[in-house]
């Protein structure tokens, strides 16, 4: 094995095996058992192309054609002109961060040896992803039903010389500037050849929920970090608005009996121990009780991470099945038609991520708006001390609020929705890339509304001096102000949402807070 080499094997790709592929961009290798499935599966399809048996997809037409049969000297020219005419995307590209991962997960389907391709289209695959050459892939164009046939159609274009793909000008490790090339110069550029598909390989690139399932992780692995990141932040806006920790009692959860729920109690009581704040009211008869948005995170928080641990498996089974159609059964010598290409489980699996992040987003803003209004958190109007003058915090809010509204109108389920194609053969479809393009974007909004609420809760925090916050607290305060000062006086506030969200995602939040709390769930 090479160094910062990754094998795909039988076992089965973790999420943190995707998350680390994203942030190391290993190169990808095979280990011994997976040629010998791949040859195996590959001598059945030319075994039924030497007796001439038809078998559809192999030397039969397609879809509404498939009752139509392939003479022996054509059939690789039917995979060309399949990948040819299903190439139909229209619309911007896919993130490179998506396209690796559609890479990756089709290498990992083709090399369990179901599919019939040969080792060396495997191995194109591979070497292209290995050098970084990505294609590129419109991101619309897919109603997830044969799978994802138009953006896999767009992938399979370079491994024939066609389309186009973005490669790095310089070391891809580096984080240099990308040039997008015709297929053929991209592969050229890493002295790689296109290749002539052979029977059954259009068919089993292109078949496959590829697309979904790279959308879906991608958003799985931004949820994993966000939903800890919500609690930090919460915490934060609890202790600023002087909330009360009885509801995080251990007690409380134990009788409900939600894992989650449970989870995010315990980080809560982590957080915020010995905060001079808390303390400071803890006789006070002022409240009896706090609003929702904070004396319900247990069960809020808790029921988006018990839902993403059901949807983090979802996405986990189907990277590491084979979803294309036919399925070549090389111990019997068997190729079967099937549904396996039908996004319907991960369709589903992408609307629930979707609602369940814009339930964070929810109330995340709510808690915004409590820390702003003085009448609730009685903290000076929009966290500035010279209001008139000063907007202070007043418009972040408004962009928080822009931003949920968005993720409403965007956690409509797409999967319930279907539109019969193919001249009705493919009559029910998943609308699964929809979903999942739709959950990856709502998680991009709830990064931008915690950033918003991290902004607002350092602000508060400060406020209350000379009492100070929590240790875990004023660990993650002091790493915001090392990069966003008090708010003063009015300034470029975009800025700061920018500086915010950049610590959000550079996991510095988690480190710091975890650096005096121990390790948070």
């Amino acid at each position: 094995m090479k160094k910062n080499e990754h094998l795909i094997s039988l076992q089965p790709l973790t999420i943190d095996d995707l998350d680390t592929f994203l942030q190391k961009r290993y190169e990808i290798g095979f280990s011994a058992e997976m040629r010998p499935r791949i040859d195996a599966a590959r001598q059945v399809i030319d075994n039924i192309l030497a007796a001439r048996k038809p078998v559809y997809g192999v030397n039969t037409g397609f879809g509404n054609f498939s009752e139509v049969r392939i003479p022996l000297e054509t059939v690789n020219e039917l995979q060309r002109r399949l990948v040819l005419s299903h190439a139909a995307g229209v619309g911007p590209p896919m993130p490179l961060d998506i396209v690796r991962l559609m890479m990756l997960l089709k290498i990992k389907s083709l090399a369990l040896g179901h599919s019939g391709c040969r080792w060396e289209t495997i191995q194109l695959l591979t070497d292209m992803l290995n050098h970084q050459i990505l294609p590129c892939i419109p991101q619309k164009g897919s109603v997830g039903a044969s799978g994802d046939l138009a953006p896999l159609a767009h992938m399979a274009l370079v491994l024939i010389g066609q389309g186009s793909a973005f490669v790095a000008d310089s070391d891809h490790r580096s984080g240099s500037e990308w040039q997008q090339l015709d297929g053929k110069q991209a592969l050229k550029k890493y002295n790689l050849k296109p290749i002539t598909l052979a029977a059954k390989e259009g068919l089993a690139i292109l078949n496959g929920t590829q697309a979904i399932t790279a959308y879906g992780i991608w958003a799985v692995i931004k949820a994993r970090q966000l939903v800890k990141i919500a609690d930090i932040i919460g915490a934060m806006t609890l202790e600023a608005l002087l909330g009360t920790l009885t509801p995080f009692d251990e007690r409380i959860q134990q009788i409900r009996n939600h894992p989650g729920q449970a989870l995010v109690a315990e980080n809560f009581r982590r957080i915020l121990p010995d905060s001079p704040i808390v303390d400071s009211h803890k006789e006070s008869d002022h409240k009896v009780q706090d609003a929702y948005s904070l004396r319900c995170i247990p069960q809020v928080h808790g029921a988006a991470r018990d839902g993403l641990t059901f949807v983090t498996d979802v996405f986990l089974r189907e990277a590491n099945g084979v979803t294309d159609n036919p399925l070549v059964f090389s111990e019997t010598r068997e190729v079967l038609s099937g549904g396996n290409f039908h996004g319907a489980p991960v369709a589903g699996a992408a609307d629930f991520l979707a609602i369940l992040m814009t339930d964070l987003a929810s109330i995340s803003e709510r808690r915004i708006e409590h820390l702003l209004d003085h009448s609730v958190s009685e903290l000076p109007p929009f966290l500035t001390t010279e209001g008139g003058l000063n907007s202070g915090f007043m418009m972040a809010h408004v962009t928080a609020a822009a931003l949920l509204s968005e993720c409403k109108v965007l956690s409509h389920p797409a999967s319930v929705d279907s539109i019969p194609t193919s001249a009705n053969k493919e009559d029910h479809v998943s609308m699964g890339l929809h979903a999942a393009r739709k959950a990856s974007e709502i998680v991009e909004n709830l990064e931008h509304i915690l950033s918003i609420e991290l902004l607002c809760a350092c602000q508060a925090l400060d406020l209350r001096a000379p009492l100070k916050p929590a240790p875990g607290t004023n660990a993650v305060l002091q790493l915001a102000r090392k990069k966003i000062p008090f708010w003063k006086e009015d300034r470029l506030i975009a800025k700061d949402i920018d500086f915010s969200r950049e610590l959000i995602r550079s996991g510095k939040i988690i480190a710091a807070a975890e650096k005096v709390t121990g390790r948070l769930w």
